[in-house]
C-alpha cells in the first residue's frame, strides 16, 4: 500500500487478508496426506459400505466387417482357386497323382512343348500355351484326367475340380 491511497491505513492489514486462505489451503495440504494413494479424496473413500462390482459386458461374437466363414463343400485338401506351377524341370511327375483345385484354379506346366499336355475333358478347361508354358484353367466342377509326358512316359495327373 502506498501512501498517496486515502482512507487506507498504512500497516499489517493486507497480510492478514491473505493469512485466512494460506492457513485453509495447508490444512487441506497436510489432511489429503494422510489419506492413501490408492483411493482419491471424495465421497468414496467416506463410505464404510463396498460398492458392487460394475458388470462386464460379453465380448463381441462378431467384429463389425468380417463375415463369418461358411462351410465349405470342398475338403481340406484342396487348394481353393489357385495357380498351381508344376516345372518339368524340378517335378518328378510320376509322383504326382492327383491334384484338387477349386473352379477358376489353374495348373500351369513349365517347361514343356506346344501341343504336348492333353487333357480328358475339353468340356471343363480352357487351356493356353506360350513359350513353354502351358496354362489350364479348370472352369467347372469335375475331375479332369491331365496327360502330360516326361522321360519318353506319359504320366496322366487326376485334378479334381471342386
Amino acid at each position: 500500500m502506498t501512501e498517496s491511497e486515502p482512507g487506507r491505513a498504512a500497516g499489517p492489514a493486507p497480510a492478514r487478508r491473505w493469512a485466512a486462505p494460506v492457513a485453509v489451503g495447508v490444512l487441506v495440504a497436510v489432511a489429503a496426506c494422510g489419506q492413501s494413494p490408492a483411493a482419491p479424496p471424495g465421497p468414496a473413500t467416506l463410505a464404510a459400505t463396498p460398492r458392487p462390482p460394475v458388470p462386464v459386458p460379453p465380448a463381441p461374437t462378431r467384429s463389425r466387417g468380417t463375415r463369418t466363414p461358411s462351410p465349405s463343400p470342398r475338403s481340406s485338401a484342396c487348394l481353393g482357386p489357385v495357380r498351381y506351377d508344376l516345372d518339368l524341370a524340378e517335378t518328378e511327375v510320376a509322383l504326382l497323382k492327383s491334384l484338387c483345385l477349386a473352379a477358376g484354379g489353374v495348373l500351369r506346366i513349365k517347361g514343356i512343348g506346344p501341343g504336348e499336355v492333353s487333357v480328358d475333358r475339353e468340356d471343363l478347361v480352357s487351356r493356353n500355351y506360350e513359350a513353354g508354358v502351358v496354362d489350364i484353367r479348370f472352369l467347372r466342377a469335375g475331375t479332369v484326367g491331365v496327360t502330360i509326358p516326361q522321360g519318353g512316359e506319359s504320366h496322366t495327373v487326376a485334378v479334381v475340380v471342386v
